[in-house]
């Protein structure tokens, strides 16, 4: 089974990608992976990813397209991958079909993770971190026992500057502008499942899994 999982910023796509994984022994591919590995390992693709990376740079959909087209042709990918974080655009998933009709491959399904504006909203914009060890807290869903220091160090908490409500909004308009086009374009293949993410996480994933298991039926 080949999949992939999509969802904005703070709706828990990471969390259900582990756990879908797992469930059914899949290989989690995210596209930080796949660049951190390519790197690693000297490829060419790799290389030239790099130059742009430490450039700051965003890395071109071509060199994109054959770091992922490189890792999917490892024979670990035979039995069943999970990608995660790729494709975000339009363009992407078009190269990404001729890169899987190349190897042979296909999805079975696109699995969306949703969550409404307002909600997506309250999980970025409540984040808060330790200045002194990191530890990440949210005001609402993990709260630290004094509201501006940390329970573990004692450490001031602050919000990160990509966690204020303009970043976050903006960031939300982006990934709009940027993934409709691409849902539009697997949904017509018959592949794009949505699911409902603002819900208790087990009951996302229970969901999920009842999808996948019927797909395996057929």
């Amino acid at each position: 089974m080949h999949l992939m999982i999509m969802g904005p910023p703070g709706a828990g796509k990471g969390t259900q990608a582990e756990r879908i994984a797992k469930e059914f022994s899949l290989l989690h591919i995210s596209t930080g992976d796949i660049f951190r590995n390519a790197i690693k390992e000297g490829t060419e693709t790799g290389k030239k990813a790099k130059e742009y990376m430490d450039k700051g740079a965003l890395v071109p959909d071509e060199i994109v397209i054959e770091v992922v087209r490189d890792r999917l042709s490892k024979p670990d990918c035979a039995s069943g991958v999970l990608l995660d974080g790729f494709p975000r655009t339009l363009e992407q998933a078009e190269a990404l079909d001729d890169v899987l009709n190349d190897l042979g491959m296909v999805f079975d399904a696109v699995i969306n993770v949703d969550v409404n504006e307002e909600e997506l909203l309250n999980r970025l914009t409540g984040r808060r971190v330790c200045r002194n060890c990191g530890t990440t807290y949210h005001i609402k869903f993990n709260p630290p026992k004094v509201r501006t220091i940390c329970d573990h160090c004692g450490g001031e908490l602050y919000q990160r500057s990509d966690d204020t409500i303009d970043t976050v909004k903006e960031r939300l308009v982006v990934y709009k502008k940027q993934t409709f086009p691409m849902m539009e374009f697997y949904q017509r293949k018959g592949i794009f499942e949505n699911f409902d993410g603002a819900r208790d996480i087990d009951e996302v994933f229970q969901d999920i899994k009842a999808y996948l298991e019927k797909k395996k039926e057929k």
